[in-house]
C-alpha cells in the first residue's frame, strides 16, 4: 500500500491584522503622526495653506500635475468587445486606442451634466497635498439603452471627512462625512459607492501621506524666518533716527518731535540747537543671512518631490543638468499617473462594466501617453508641412518602453 502524501494546509482565512483599529474618528490618526499639528484631521489645514500661500510649495505641485492633467488619455480595449469598449468611452469622454479621430468619443457628449474626465483628474490629484480623495459613485439609467450611464463622480472633499472606517485586514469599509448643518457626524458612504486615491497607503491608513509632508519642517521654518525678515526690514530699513540733545537743551521733547518727524523730500531739512546732532543709525555687528536661509528651505521643498531643477539659477549650478533633472522628475510623474490609472480602471470602468455587461466580461482599461515626451524635429517638419503621420508608426512608436526609445 502505497502512503499518500499529506496535504499542506493551505490557508484560506487571515489571522493577522493590517490596522489596529476598526473605525478612525476625530482623534484617532491612521497614519501614527508624531507632529501635533500633522495629525489627521488637523493635517489639512496645515497642507491647505502650504499650498495656497507659499509660492515654492505652489510651483512644485503645479510641476506634478500639470503634466499628468496635459497628457493625453485614453480607453485601451484591447481584449475586449467592441460594444463595452465604445460604452465605457463614452462614459469616461475618452478616446480609444487605435481608433479613428474622426469616431472621437469625446465628440459624443454634451458637456453639461455629464461626467469630465479632466475635471476628475484635476480633483484626484488633490490626493498629493492631502493624502487621500475620495469620489462617490452617481449613475443615471438610461431608458433608451437600459443601460447605468456615469453620471458624475462626486467629490468629497477631505475636509469634509469626519471618519475612516477600516476593517482589521486593511480594507477600507466606509467613509462618514461631517453633517454640513451641525457639523457631527452624518452621511456614511460605503465602499461600494466610492472611488478611492490614496498616496503611499501602508496597510490599514487609508489617509494616505502627502507630498508636502516631508517639506514642512522646511516651510515652517521659511515661513518664520519670512515674518523675521519682514520685521527687520520695517524696523531697520532705514535706520532708526537718532537725536544728540546740545549741552545746554534740558528739555528733550523738541527732539524727540525732531526725529519722529524725520522725512527725506526736497523741501526736506533740519534746524537745531547749537551742539545738537541727528544721525540714522543702523543694526551693529553681523546680522544672519535670512536670504540664504530662506533659499535653503526653498531648495529642500523642491527635493522633497525630486524637482531638483526648480533649484537651478537660484545661486550656483549648471543648467546643463536641467534635462537629467528633468528626466529623473519625469519617471516620479510616470508612476503618480500609474496610481491614478489604476485605481481609476479597478474602481471606474470595472464598475461601469460589472453592472451593465456582468462581472465576468473582460473590462477595458484606462492608459495615458508618455509624459514628456517631446517631439522631434521631424513632427515638427511634418507639422508645418501639414501631413499626417501613418497611424500604423504611431501605433508603434506608443507602444515603445521609454528605456527603449532612450537607448
Amino acid at each position: 500500500m502505497v502512503d499518500t502524501p499529506p496535504v499542506p494546509p493551505s490557508p484560506v482565512r487571515e489571522r493577522g491584522y493590517a490596522s489596529d483599529t476598526t473605525a478612525t474618528s476625530w482623534w484617532t490618526d491612521l497614519t501614527h503622526e508624531t507632529t501635533p499639528e500633522l495629525r489627521w484631521p488637523l493635517s489639512i489645514d496645515v497642507f491647505d495653506r502650504m499650498r495656497r500661500q507659499d509660492a515654492q510649495v505652489s510651483s512644485v505641485l503645479r510641476a506634478v500635475t500639470s503634466p499628468i492633467i496635459r497628457t493625453q488619455w485614453r480607453v485601451d480595449g484591447r481584449g475586449c468587445d467592441d460594444a463595452v469598449t465604445q460604452f465605457v468611452a463614452t462614459n469616461l469622454g475618452l478616446p480609444i486606442v487605435d481608433a479613428d479621430p474622426a469616431d472621437d468619443s469625446r465628440a459624443q457628449l454634451r458637456g453639461r451634466d455629464r461626467f469630465s474626465w479632466d475635471d476628475h483628474l484635476r480633483l484626484a490629484l488633490l490626493m498629493l497635498p492631502f493624502g487621500h480623495m475620495f469620489f462617490e459613485q452617481v449613475y443615471r439609467y438610461d431608458e433608451d439603452t437600459a443601460k447605468f450611464r456615469l453620471r458624475k463622480l462626486g467629490p468629497r472633499l477631505p475636509r469634509t471627512i469626519a471618519a475612516i472606517n477600516v476593517a482589521r485586514d486593511g480594507g477600507l469599509m466606509s467613509i462618514q462625512q461631517y453633517d454640513g448643518a451641525s457639523g457631527a457626524a452624518g452621511a456614511t458612504l460605503a465602499v461600494s459607492r466610492l472611488v478611492a486615491y490614496v498616496l503611499d497607503r501602508e496597510g490599514g491608513n487609508w489617509l494616505g501621506q502627502s507630498l508636502l509632508r516631508s517639506a514642512y519642517k522646511n516651510w515652517l521654518l521659511k515661513d518664520r524666518a519670512l515674518r523675521t525678515w519682514s520685521t527687520s526690514i520695517e524696523r531697520n530699513g532705514i535706520g532708526i533716527p537718532k537725536y544728540k540733545a546740545a549741552l545746554t537743551e534740558t528739555d528733550l521733547t523738541a527732539g524727540q518731535q525732531l526725529a519722529s518727524d524725520l522725512r527725506a523730500g526736497d523741501n526736506s531739512g533740519l534746524a537745531m540747537p547749537n551742539g545738537a546732532d541727528m544721525e540714522l543709525m543702523g543694526v551693529s555687528g553681523t546680522l544672519p543671512d535670512i536670504d540664504k536661509f530662506v533659499r535653503y528651505q526653498d531648495e529642500q521643498i523642491a527635493r522633497a518631490v525630486l524637482a531638483h531643477f526648480l533649484n537651478l539659477g537660484t545661486q550656483t549650478g549648471s543648467w546643463a543638468l536641467g534635462s537629467t533633472f528633468a528626466d529623473f522628475f519625469t519617471l516620479s510623474l510616470q508612476a503618480v499617473a500609474e496610481e491614478v490609472r489604476d485605481t481609476a480602471t479597478r474602481h471606474i470602468v470595472e464598475d461601469l462594466v460589472d453592472i451593465n455587461f456582468g462581472p465576468s466580461v473582460p473590462a477595458p482599461q484606462i492608459v495615458f501617453d508618455e509624459i514628456g515626451s517631446r517631439m522631434s524635429e521631424l513632427d515638427r517638419v511634418r507639422e508645418a508641412a501639414g501631413l499626417s503621420s501613418d497611424a500604423d508608426l504611431v501605433k508603434y512608436l506608443r507602444s515603445i518602453p521609454a528605456t527603449r526609445e532612450a537607448a
